[in-house]
């Protein structure tokens, strides 16, 4: 269960299938999470001589490129989406998204795709942050994207945005796992009703139970645990973390 080679993974097969030159455009969000398992040189030995975001409208026409297009299934991106391909700057697009996609956002697509230059839509589910191997992250900030509403209840869009990376995790490890919630946790148990339902709703991407039989999911509040936060684990990268911060692998020492 190695949440950077997932990444990795889709990262190498979106550069690889499409053959030729070729440009990456990425999202806002998309951007950090392919820049934290993959490097411009490995980009550039597989023919993707561009990386831009898909919100640039003064990137430069260049119909001899194809054009990979790599962002999450939001509002924005697919906007940002519609407004390139009403006036295409590159000859083949190839889009993927990064988590599952309404049948109602396809439709869309195909409707404002006038000039035929889709090539290809795919659902890839790298839709989460990894700085190690073994650590991944959703990219909420709270002072950005509030985890609370009133009380200790869930703010609806980081809830939203928690299941969707949750989710797109279990799908890149094809796991299906038992879902197990802190029972004194209001929190923890919407979390895991929410994952349940969205796994049930798909099952045709989730299957009926996991590769191996036995993944399980554990859901726990940190509002319920006074003594983690309390330790100082002695290494260099959780010093750094604790004293300066660490922001998708980077240090800012300004």
């Amino acid at each position: 269960m190695d949440a950077v080679k997932a990444i990795q993974y889709y990262t190498n097969r979106m550069v690889t299938d499409v053959s030729g030159m070729k440009v990456l455009l990425l999202d806002r969000e998309t951007t950090p999470i392919i820049s934290l398992v993959s490097t411009q040189s490995y980009l550039l030995a597989k023919e993707t001589y561009l990386v831009d975001r898909i919100e640039n409208s003064s990137r430069d026409t260049m119909r001899h490129l194809k054009c990979v297009c790599f962002v999450r299934p939001t509002d924005a991106s697919i906007q940002a989406l519609l407004d390139e391909l009403r006036n295409p700057k590159y000859g083949d697009y190839y889009i993927y998204f990064s988590n599952i996609l309404k049948k109602s956002m396809i439709e869309v697509l195909a409707e404002n795709d006038e000039s035929e230059v889709v090539r290809e839509i795919q659902e890839f589910y790298a839709d989460f942050y990894v700085p190690t191997p073994c650590l991944f992250h959703i990219g909420l900030v709270p002072s950005v994207h509030p985890l609370f509403a009133e009380g200790h209840s869930w703010n609806p869009g980081a809830l939203g945005r928690t299941v969707q990376g949750l989710s797109a995790l279990l799908l890149s490890l094809k796991k299906r796992p038992n879902i197990r919630y802190e029972r004194n946790s209001a929190m923890a148990q919407k979390l895991g009703q929410e994952l349940e339902y969205l796994m049930n709703h798909e099952a045709g991407l989730f299957g009926t139970k996991s590769i191996d039989g036995h993944a399980q999911l554990f859901i726990v509040d940190r509002k319920n645990d006074p003594v983690t936060p309390l330790l100082t684990q002695w290494t260099y990268h959780a010093l750094l973390y604790e004293l300066i911060g660490i922001n998708n692998g980077r240090i800012d020492l300004s």
